[in-house]
């Protein structure tokens, strides 16, 4: 066999593993390694809490999680100092509560933050059928969950109260829009860059101590 050959073969499997890894190139967010638990990551004795309010059909949101917020887990989650909190705030569409229900059936069964990704890496903009029901069962499906049990939640909207009581609530704290955060009660609008959330968190930290 040529050389030739041989760099092209070695060239086709680099592709196909960095292509696994990146699982959509720039529309994946890195995968989860703080200690989770339902929808929180992090020590849940961490001094700085950061409450996390979005919408999946929000690109905004998608922006966050893939640049300041995986910068927040890095620099933050990681070593114990800041909790983050996820809190659903669906109100572009049909397909943000249909979505904010599958990522709570996959909850039920630990899995929100992997279905919390995909949904992110699954937007095509605003109730356009990314998140229709068949959808949203064929990622629980994916991600290898009970589907007789997310399928049952799902099919039965047995999260929506919750979530519209969830949506409320956000808008008596203040949220107008998605996404919108709290670092230790102190509100950030909008996909504030890193340094918004490093200059909040630090200050909470000194306060902490």
């Amino acid at each position: 066999m040529g050389l030739a050959a041989v760099l092209a073969g070695v060239s086709i499997v680099v592709l196909i593993v960095l292509g696994a890894i990146g699982r959509g190139g720039a529309d994946s967010i890195a995968p989860r390694t703080s200690l989770s638990d339902g929808r929180t990551l992090g020590s849940p004795d961490a001094p700085v809490t950061l409450q996390v309010w979005e919408d999946f059909q929000c690109p905004f949101c998608k922006d966050a999680n893939g640049a300041a917020l995986a910068q927040v887990e890095q620099t933050y989650v990681a070593s114990g100092q800041v909790r983050i909190e996820y809190h659903n705030f669906a109100f572009l569409g049909d397909e943000s509560l249909l979505a904010a229900e599958a990522a709570e059936a996959a909850n039920d069964q630990g899995m929100f933050w992997p279905y919390h990704d995909e949904l992110f890496a699954a937007q095509a903009g605003e109730n356009r059928g990314a998140f229709s029901t068949a959808k949203l069962k064929q990622i629980a499906a994916d991600l290898g969950l009970d589907t007789a049990a997310f399928n049952a939640a799902l099919d039965g909207h047995v999260h929506r109260a919750a979530i519209l009581q969830e949506r409320a609530d956000g808008q008596a704290l203040g949220v107008a829009s998605t996404p919108s955060f709290f670092v230790n009660g102190q509100l950030i609008k909008g996909a504030q860059p890193f340094s918004a959330f490093q200059s909040a968190i630090d200050a909470a930290l000194q306060k902490a101590q």
